[in-house]
This record gives structure tokens, C-alpha cells and sequence, in this order.
């Protein structure tokens, strides 16, 4: 879809494919739209594209009321790439630039603000300080629209640095003001006032056919006591699990949705002790539910291989789950899930308002490596609390692959787990496994085909 003419056909065919992969806008009305917006499809000589929603922004144009591309899927690219711009978008929806600047995120990458600022803007349009804005406004638009939250607290919860930039920022993208952008919710959306305390009711979409069953089957086997539970009847469970995030904790709900042809989205709920944590809150959620891929290229791929192929055919849009702290699941790929959940006993820390079977966090690296210093356990925690071994979602994946393999007794078959997990990295084959070169960039997805069928354990 890099051909303008291509991209118009996906926008006059509504093609949700494409939803999050690029944006259009229309000159005559000056407003921007996904590919798939019901309106009525502009002429082709009206119609501008953008890669991402910011570089739209600006260039000037207000999101649409209709089709709300500030809500689309993230765009599929940054789950396969492993390049700083990938990296640096990763960063960017995790909240690194709202609370450590365009330098830290150039820290994390290992160049300078000159560098990034030059590489964001040449390949996406717009720079990382537009594309952390555009990212704040959806945040404030959620918050407006399903809190009863005072547009004062909502501002700086959003990470606006203060109300005035929160207004303008509005204005612009929405062409309203926050007062007029709550008015404008759904009814059935809408909160009344007070109910901040049960929590922030999402929407998180996905792309494509999405196969919910075997994530939460996944879920169900590897959770932790105390700091997760899966509740209800295959087709209709809840998964919930403690948080710990940059300023505070949280507890987060998801709900497994029967599976469709289409895109759609999980509903889900987040409770958090300081509201700033939102959006990195719901960045880590997508990476646990894989919710960012694009399963037609997938499907597209390992559906031509002939041993996959009537596996592909009967689970679509199979997803890959990742982690939603990645020093966490690098510890359980090590330990286990009983092991583990003894960790937890013994150290980790207690929420301050328990949630019912939900009572800990998950024990920090650092903490772990203090108390349990020996063998491959302390080793790891170790590294990963000195930094030795980097997992967040800035990680360079060769340099935390290397790192891995630095690590005394850490096994192949971990490491590759963790590679797969952790780093979200959807071409990973554990060792001895036939995986030929036709299933790449997609071996993880493959291997999770091959594990739905029985076919691996």
C-alpha cells in the first residue's frame, strides 16, 4: 500500500484492512479519516495520504466525528520491525516521551534528539513530540467521553502540560472543546459523575478476524495466583491482572468476545491508582493480546505453506500474545508457572486496595535478585535489573538476544520463548524445530498454529 493510487482503491472499497496502516484526508473539508469511514468517498484530486494520525494533525486536518481514526489499531509495522523507527514507536505509545522528553527517548535509543526528530519525521511525517500529541489527545477523548472526571484532572491525566495546551490541543484535532467533545459521546457511554472509581471502560481494537479462545486458553494455564485470574466459561471469560506502571498500580479486566470474520475490538476496564498511567496501561494490554498485527499478511503467508495451510483455514487471525511486563515473563520462561506463583507469595509487593484473588504484583527484577541471588534465577534478575538484559518495548532485539545467550545457564529453548514473549518478536523459532524460510517473518505465529492443533507442546 504504498502506491497512492492502490490506497485510494482501499479507501473508495472501505477496506478495514487498512485501518491504522494509513490515514486519508480530504482538502475540501479538512478533516481526516481511516480507510474505512462510512462517509460518502471524496474525489480522488481532494484526497491527501498520511502514515500516521499526527503527521495529518499537522498538516492541519481535524479527526472525523464518523469514523474516529484516532481509535484505529496501531499500525502493524512497528510489532515486525526491529529498526529505531519501530523502536522509537514503541516507545512513543508506552508514555516515554510524555514522562522523560524527546531525550529520553533518544537515550533509550541510543541517538540524539537531532537524529530521531530527523528519522520520525522523514519516514512518518511527523516528529516524536507530534506524535506523542496525537497520542494525548485520544487519551483525553476516552477519558472525556466514559469518565465523569473533572476536565481540569482529565488534562493532566492525559499528559498535557497544562489546561491550555489541553484545550488547544483539542481544538485542533477535534474542532471542538473538551466540554463539547464529552456532549458528544454515545449515550451509552457516557459516565456519570463519580464513577472514576469503577475504573476506565476501553474499547481495544484489533484488525481482522481476531481468535480470542486460544489466547485466554494460554491466559488460563499460565496464570499466577495473586497477580492474575481467569474467570467464566470458555467463550465468555474475563482475564484480570495487577499492573505496576510508571506512577502508580493498576488492575486491568479484558473480556473474551466470540470470534468474527471482521475487526472489532475487546472490551476491557482499568483501574488505576494515578490516571497519568492510562495510555501506557492500554499499550501493554495490546501487546499481551497481540492486538496490533495485521492478520491478513500473516494468514496471507503461512496459508501458502502446505502444512499449515488447513491450519490457517481453521483458526484466522490467530495471534501471537506477548507480555505486559516483559522482565515479568522473561522470570516465568525461566521458573514456571508454580515456582513462579511461589516468587509471588514470598515477594511480591501487596496492593494497597486488593481485588479480590488479585493481591500482589509481580516481585521487581531487582528485588528477586536480592533475595534469590544464586543459580540461573539470580543471574537473570540480575541482568535485568542492572540492564544488562533489556526487555521493554525500545528493546533492541539482536543486542537482547545476545544478551540472553550471556546469561549463564539460560537454556535455547528459553531464550526463545522469552525472544517470542517478551519482545513481542514474531520470527522466532526455538532450536531443533523444522521452521523453514517460507514461514518467515511469522514463525511465531506458525509454532502457535502448530500448538493449537496439538501438534507442539
Amino acid at each position: 500500500m504504498t502506491d497512492e493510487d492502490s490506497r485510494y482503491e482501499a479507501v473508495r472499497s472501505r477496506d478495514a484492512r487498512f485501518d491504522g496502516a494509513f490515514f486519508f484526508a480530504v482538502e475540501t473539508t479538512g478533516i481526516y479519516c481511516r480507510p474505512s469511514c462510512p462517509a460518502v468517498t471524496p474525489k480522488r484530486a481532494h484526497v491527501r495520504f498520511f502514515p500516521t494520525a499526527a503527521a495529518a494533525q499537522g498538516a492541519g486536518f481535524r479527526a472525523c466525528r464518523r469514523c474516529r481514526p484516532d481509535a484505529v489499531p496501531g499500525s502493524a509495522e512497528w510489532n515486525v520491525r526491529a529498526d529505531a523507527v519501530g523502536r522509537a514507536m514503541r516507545l512513543i505509545a508506552d508514555g516515554v516521551v510524555d514522562r522523560e522528553g524527546v531525550a529520553g527517548l533518544a537515550t533509550r535509543l541510543g541517538y540524539s534528539p537531532r537524529q530521531v526528530q530527523r528519522q520520525l519525521t522523514a519516514e512518518l511525517g511527523a516528529g516524536p513530540v507530534a506524535l506523542a500529541r496525537a497520542q494525548r489527545a485520544h487519551t483525553a477523548r476516552v477519558l472525556l467521553q466514559t469518565t465523569g472526571l473533572p476536565v481540569t484532572e482529565i488534562a493532566f491525566a492525559a499528559g498535557f502540560a497544562s489546561v491550555r495546551q489541553f484545550n488547544d490541543t483539542v481544538r485542533a484535532v477535534y474542532a471542538t472543546t473538551p466540554t463539547g467533545l464529552r456532549a458528544a459521546a454515545p449515550r451509552r457511554g457516557r459516565a456519570r459523575p463519580g464513577t472514576p472509581t469503577a475504573g476506565v471502560p476501553l474499547r481495544l481494537a484489533h484488525r481482522g478476524p481476531y481468535q480470542a479462545r486460544p489466547v485466554f486458553d494460554l491466559l488460563e494455564r499460565e496464570a499466577v495466583p495473586g497477580v492474575e485470574e481467569i474467570t467464566g466459561t470458555p467463550g465468555a471469560r474475563t482475564y484480570r491482572r495487577t499492573l505496576r506502571l510508571p506512577y502508580g498500580t493498576g488492575i486491568a479486566a479484558v473480556e473474551e468476545r466470540p470470534h468474527t470474520g471482521t475487526g472489532g475490538w475487546l472490551d476491557a476496564r482499568v483501574h488505576l491508582t494515578d490516571l497519568r498511567d492510562l495510555t501506557t496501561a492500554v499499550q501493554r494490554l495490546r501487546r499481551l493480546f497481540d492486538l496490533d498485527a495485521d492478520p491478513y499478511a500473516v494468514d496471507e503467508r503461512l496459508g501458502a505453506d502446505a502444512r499449515l495451510a488447513p491450519l490457517v483455514a481453521a483458526r484466522p487471525g490467530l495471534r501471537s500474545p506477548g507480555a505486559a511486563d516483559p522482565d515479568e515473563v522473561a522470570v516465568r520462561a525461566l521458573v514456571g508457572r508454580d515456582t513462579a506463583a511461589e516468587l509471588v507469595r514470598r515477594y511480591g509487593k501487596r496492593l494497597d486496595a486488593p481485588c479480590g484473588a488479585l493481591t500482589r504484583l509481580f516481585p521487581e527484577a531487582a528485588v528477586l535478585a536480592g533475595a534469590e541471588p544464586d543459580g540461573t534465577l539470580g543471574a537473570l534478575t540480575a541482568a535485568l535489573a542492572d540492564g544488562a538484559v533489556r526487555l521493554g518495548p525500545g528493546a533492541d532485539r539482536d543486542a537482547a538476544r545476545d544478551a540472553l545467550a550471556a546469561v549463564p545457564g539460560l537454556d535455547d529453548p528459553t531464550i526463545a520463548a522469552i525472544r517470542t514473549r517478551a519482545l513481542g518478536d514474531p520470527d522466532v523459532a526455538p532450536p531443533g524445530l523444522d521452521a523453514p524460510d517460507s514461514w518467515r517473518p511469522w514463525r511465531s505465529y506458525a509454532l502457535n498454529h502448530l500448538r493449537a492443533a496439538g501438534e507442539l507442546e
